[in-house]
């Protein structure tokens, strides 16, 4: 197994993405035959705990962006179903099994192919493009 900081995540739902706050994060690759993993969010406060008993009562699969050891790195997708939820005083432990959504990271290609659709060139481009670089927002093409 291999065991990695949590350092940020986010739940899609239908086009959007639902950042949720983390006081602190784990992520564990099990390296078994079934290519799972584990993630623990630990967040700062309840605002999402009835989002998350809802999930884990209906067993439903979640997919999950979460960007792992360093804030520069790219978010891996996960299908996951929540495992646990509990409180823990004022902050909520959720506990995630799933697995890693291999896909080919064209993220760039495809942000930069956005922007020149919207019209952006020159600086203007330039600026917008590490902007969106750093904030990662969720793109409809990404999604496919």
């Amino acid at each position: 197994m291999k065991t990695f900081k949590l350092i940020s995540l986010q739940i899609v739902e239908d086009a959007t993405l639902v950042d949720v706050v983390l006081e602190d994060g784990l992520i564990i690759n099990r390296e078994d035959d079934q290519n799972s993993w584990l993630l623990e969010a630990y967040t700062a406060d309840h605002s999402h705990l009835a989002f998350f008993q809802k999930a884990y009562a209906s067993k439903q699969d979640l997919f999950v962006k979460a960007i792992i050891t360093k804030k520069d790195n790219d978010p891996a997708t996960f299908v996951t179903r929540v495992c646990s939820v509990k409180q823990l005083g004022s902050h909520t432990s959720v506990l995630f099994e799933g697995k890693l959504k291999r896909q080919r990271n064209n993220y760039a290609e495809t942000l930069l192919d956005h922007l020149l659709q919207k019209g952006l060139d020159g600086n203007a481009l330039m600026v917008e493009f590490k902007e969106k670089m750093k904030t990662k927002p969720l793109l409809d093409e990404v999604k496919k």
